[in-house]
């Protein structure tokens, strides 16, 4: 079994996420793709932050993003502006990246969006960061607002893998970490896969060190072994 390969993951902090264990796709899949259906409407009509003071405008992607049978969650940290203006997730450069990165672990082109259920830590483009560098980072607050969306997300799908992207999505699942301590190593919880990957923005420097390429391949290896042992 893949999660042999996995170092289980400690002991809790109570902002930590509770992955549910996988399940199978056929199993009660019609009630769940209707209660799936129903969670992708609440999110194209929620307007809590906005309510909350935390938004002037709710702008979330109401795009594909993914269906019951995908044994793979890719959790981001939110959606950036050209995602909205596509109303799909990934929609910009990260994305091409991010596809690429699954290619190199044997998944055919176009996975990220096929076989992979894209979701995010908030649903809403936080706006770009106001002293610059990229996107704002969604408060405390915010994350608390949507997290029931995520929790419901993992409980219906029951992915046999999850690959959180960036330091916020990696603190949601593992806690605090360290990038350099963190890529290129697997846990498992609930026998569920869980293997962090550096965000794919340009903004982001992290991965202009040969160092940091070469903990990338070995997640890609390890994420490549999953695919092939868990037949994902």
């Amino acid at each position: 079994m893949a999660t042999r390969l996995a170092r289980a993951v400690s002991p809790r902090t109570p902002a930590t996420i509770a992955v549910p264990p996988p399940r199978s796709p056929d199993e009660d899949r019609a009630e769940r793709e209707r209660l799936l259906a129903a969670l992708h409407e609440r999110l194209r009509a929620c307007t809590q932050c906005v309510a909350a003071g935390y938004l002037a405008r709710a702008e979330s992607v109401a795009g594909y993003r993914g269906k019951i049978g995908d044994r793979v969650m890719l959790v981001g940290q939110a959606p950036g502006h050209l995602s909205v203006e596509r109303g799909l997730p990934f929609s910009g450069p990260g994305g091409r990246v991010l596809d690429m990165w699954l290619q190199r672990a044997g998944f055919p082109p176009g996975a990220l969006r096929t076989q992979v259920y894209i979701s995010a830590l908030t649903r809403c483009d936080p706006g770009k960061n106001p002293r610059g560098g990229g996107d704002r980072k969604p408060s405390p607050p915010e994350l608390a607002l949507c997290r029931p969306y995520l929790l419901t997300e993992l409980e219906l799908l029951r992915p046999a893998v999850i690959l959180p992207v960036g330091g916020m999505a990696i603190e949601a699942f593992l806690g605090p970490q360290r990038l350099d301590d963190i890529i290129g190593q697997s846990f498992e919880q609930s026998g569920v896969c869980i293997l962090p990957l550096p965000h794919p923005s340009g903004v982001s420097r992290w991965l202009n060190e040969s160092a940091h390429q070469a903990l990338l391949a070995r997640a890609l290896d390890l994420l490549a072994l999953w695919r092939h042992e868990l037949r994902l």
